[in-house]
């Protein structure tokens, strides 16, 4: 019954629910940068370069049997080695979008942090009451 309070108690940490919450919307905001990069970045860069499709960027490494296309998909059902150089492009500027993004986001929540008010300083403590000095001054006395 310990090992299961025990992990009660880990699970409900405030450190762990907010993993949580990190992680499940990460994976969500991961599929958005991987669509805005498959759909907008890529077909533009596409584009410029004179191929519409990077993910078909590819150079076979082996021997292509006869009757198979010759598309990534194709050839790696028949089990041809291939370099997919155009999927790691892909990849690449996925991830260089997304540690822009995360960095962008850090930064603005460093500057957010600095520009909180500082705490004010402690106020300096309230003078002592007349009776209270007189009252230790009769208690010093008496110990002379």
């Amino acid at each position: 019954m310990t090992i299961i309070k025990e992990f009660k108690e880990f699970a409900v940490k405030g450190n762990v629910i907010d993993l949580a919450v990190g992680v499940i919307i990460g994976g969500a905001f991961g599929k958005i940068v991987d669509s805005v990069v498959a759909d907008l970045i890529m077909p533009v860069v596409g584009l410029v370069f004179g191929k519409l499709d990077f993910s078909n960027l590819f150079v076979v490494l082996g021997t292509v049997p006869s009757g198979t296309a010759m598309t990534l998909d194709a050839l790696r059902k028949a089990g041809v080695p291939v370099f997919a150089y155009g999927n790691f492009l892909t990849v690449a500027v996925n991830f260089i979008i997304l540690a822009f993004i995360i960095f962008m986001m850090i930064k603005q929540i460093n500057r957010l942090k600095r520009e909180a008010p500082a705490a004010a300083a402690p106020a300096a403590p309230a003078p002592v009451p007349e009776d209270i000095v007189l009252l230790r001054e009769i208690r010093d006395s008496l110990k002379r």
